[in-house]
């Protein structure tokens, strides 16, 4: 990220997760609101886990916004942990007089051992924290910040869930379908899916084990001619997997027709041009899924993400202790079931960000007024060419 550019710090039990969001242009609009209706879409889902009762994230915004609106300065976020209370001294600053028993079992599939081996930590408690998604919680503050940017020059970013635990759901998304999808309780279109979803999630719990799934997110409205095709790592599609792939457990990417194209024709996947009913370029179809040459089109984005199953089982897997390699069980952490609605969310915010900051590199401004009409001059030029 270069325009728009953000850090986030804390341990998943620690006392608060903290976000600096910098790059935001002065003048946006924005509350706790907004982006508190975010943090509460992100606990949502059948198949999460405990946590989720005690936690209700709020946020505070200590830096950046002044009487409602940005200032152009850094915008600092930080969002409390209350499950914090119930940890006492194990994630205190200063060393306790009697410090906790070490975690020392690494959880497969999880980064525990590698992030032990790599830090030299003689306590996995140390990277389970950091490396907990509790973290997304945090980007998902500053994603909604970055979705109230694009909201400004018309763009939209919605998510729906596709496929868990194997059952896929057979509903296409609109605009008009993806308003109403937080009702669901996996946030999926298709509410015959769902059920069966919601039955693959109650028999992996009572097996003590999990599931992961795909999730959809769909990006309307987006400007045509944000990207490049000079440069591979400035390409829109490499930022955008990119910023997907951050996000823990994500495992695959696809854009349009992703994996589905490579087994079909060219004529069956290539989108003929044409000409749209105010004038502009159009797209007679879109396969490509709004990107094309690493440059977006003006249609739809349409990326889709694969999740594995959560790394911690109730029904531990073999694993050895650090140190002296003996074979024990996996260390059993509290965790969901299935978090792929709240990924899908996650989705949302990563994949704002990232479109947000190529849209600030592309067209500029420092306050909101600026971006925007920079992004309207140039929607004007290609309507004339």
């Amino acid at each position: 990220m270069t325009a728009l550019r953000y850090l986030t710090a804390g341990e998943s039990h620690g006392t608060q997760l903290t976000a600096i969001l910098d790059g935001c242009p002065a003048g946006l609009a924005l509350s706790t609101a907004d982006i508190d209706e975010d943090l509460a879409r992100r606990q949502l889902g059948y198949g999460r886990g405990a946590r989720q009762q005690i936690e209700s994230d709020h946020v505070r915004i200590v830096g950046g916004v002044r009487h409602g609106r940005t200032t152009g300065g850094p915008i600092a976020l930080v969002i409390g942990n209350r499950d914090a209370d119930n940890w006492g001294d194990a994630l205190a600053v200063e060393e306790p007089a009697e410090p906790g028993a070490r975690v020392r079992i690494p959880r497969p599939g999880h980064a525990d051992l590698m992030g032990a081996l790599t830090y030299d930590l003689e306590d996995l408690r140390d990277v389970i924290e950091r490396a907990s998604a509790r973290e997304t919680a945090a980007r998902t503050a500053c994603g909604a910040v970055a979705r109230r940017l694009l909201a400004g020059v018309g763009c939209h970013v919605f998510s729906h869930v596709v496929e868990i635990g194997g059952v896929s759901a057979a509903v296409a998304a609109t605009v008009e379908t993806l308003r109403t999808v937080d009702g669901d309780p996996l946030r999926c279109l298709d509410a015959a899916a769902s059920a069966g979803m919601q039955e693959a999630i109650a028999a992996a719990s009572q097996a003590g084990d999990t599931v992961g799934g795909v999730f959809e997110v769909v990006v309307a409205g987006y400007p045509a001619g944000v990207g490049t095709y000079v440069q591979p790592d400035l390409r829109l599609g490499t930022r955008l997997a990119a910023a997907l792939m951050s996000i823990p457990a994500i495992k695959g990417v696809e854009v349009g027709l992703g994996f589905a194209g490579a087994r079909l024709r060219g004529s069956q996947v290539h989108d003929g041009i044409v000409a749209g009913q105010t004038g502009d370029y159009r797209r007679a179809s879109n396969h490509a899924g709004g990107i094309e040459g690493g440059i977006s089109t003006g249609e739809d984005i349409v990326l889709r993400a694969a999740m594995k199953p959560i790394a911690t089982l109730m029904s531990p897997l073999p694993s050895v202790a650090l140190g002296t390699r003996a074979p024990v069980e996996a260390h059993v952490e509290r965790s969901d079931v299935c978090a792929v609605p709240a990924a899908a969310v996650v989705g949302e915010a990563v994949v704002a960000l990232a479109l947000a900051d190529a849209a600030l590199e592309r067209f500029g401004g420092r306050s909101i007024g600026q971006f925007s009409a920079a992004v309207e001059e140039f929607r004007r030029r290609l309507h004339e060419r």
